[in-house]
């Protein structure tokens, strides 16, 4: 009698292969969508004003009135409207850019040179009054600008200010964002150890502030330069009620004035001329956020890392 012995299939004894789950890889971060089509948008909303105002510079008058607002005109004339922009009225648009660089060196940069000193102060010292000092630069920094326009000009009227350079310098000396933004950075970036190790090594409050908090201030004076300038560079309302005399006429000022006189009957029709004196108006601000912005970038990351 024979026996038939069935054969029962071999189990593996090795380990189970599994299929390996795709991980997000450390330091690339995940795709949002919603937000990658937002900035996008945004992108655009930026980019496409500047693209109009870049191809229009390049027509002629007559070039404006019969092309498309985004495409080139068949003559290309940038290069002469660029010599009619700063020849036209006996050259009155090379005088509006003196003015502005005028207004920005000496508000711009005496309101950063304000900030920076009383921002230090704010942050390194103590005494009486700060608390109140904080409450006021608070709400400085609420207060638009326009508000204080017209007390500002009746208080320049009687002191016969008005129709002069120093109707807009000396109000743009002021910039309360500039000086608590200096006031939060020196606080964080300067270590007070640091300055009492100088004060011990015996050196003087005004050589510790320049060899010693001034190189850490950099990033921060740079952004409120930025700041203050592309403020000062674009004020408008200001010299509207502050300057009747063209000759003192800013840029945007006198930009406007040319687009008026382009609108009234039986002026000179210089859109052409407007256009490209906006694009010329915009491409030294332009200049300076690409020549400073790692020192800005720099100063926004400060204090983001903690060793």
């Amino acid at each position: 009698m024979s026996t038939s012995v069935t054969a029962s299939p071999a189990k593996s004894t090795g380990p189970k292969l599994r299929t390996p789950r795709k991980k997000h890889t450390p330091g690339k971060p995940k795709r949002n969508v919603l937000l990658t089509a937002l900035m996008a948008l945004m992108v655009l909303y930026t980019v496409v004003p500047l693209i109009w105002l870049v191809i229009n510079s390049t027509k002629t008058q007559a070039g404006l009135a019969d092309s498309n607002g985004l495409w080139l005109a068949h003559d290309f004339a940038l290069w002469d409207n660029i010599r009619d922009t700063f020849t036209y009225h006996d050259g009155i648009f090379g005088r509006w850019l003196l003015n502005t660089l005028l207004y920005v060196v000496l508000g711009a940069g005496g309101a950063t040179l304000l900030a920076v000193l009383g921002g230090y102060a704010l942050a390194k010292f103590a005494f009486p009054g700060k608390r109140a000092i904080f409450a006021v630069v608070i709400g400085a920094v609420a207060v638009p600008g326009t508000a204080l326009a017209v007390p500002t000009f009746l208080m320049f009227s009687k002191m016969g200010l008005t129709d002069t350079p120093w109707a807009v310098i000396i109000p743009s000396l002021v910039s309360p964002f500039g000086l608590y933004l200096m006031w939060v950075f020196a606080a964080e970036a300067i270590p007070t150890e640091l300055l009492e190790a100088a004060r011990m090594d015996g050196a003087s409050e005004v050589r510790t502030f320049f060899q010693v908090a001034l190189p850490l201030l950099a990033p921060g004076i740079v952004t409120v330069l930025l700041f203050t300038t592309v403020a000062t560079w674009n004020n408008y309302f200001l010299p509207l009620i502050m300057l009747k005399d063209p000759n003192w006429y800013p840029l945007t000022l006198g930009l406007s004035a040319w687009s008026s006189q382009a609108q009234t009957i039986g002026g000179d029709v210089i859109f052409n001329l407007v256009i490209t004196g906006s694009l010329l108006t915009i491409l030294p601000l332009i200049a300076a956020f690409l020549f400073l912005q790692k020192y800005w970038q720099s100063g926004l990351a400060a204090g983001s890392v903690k060793e």
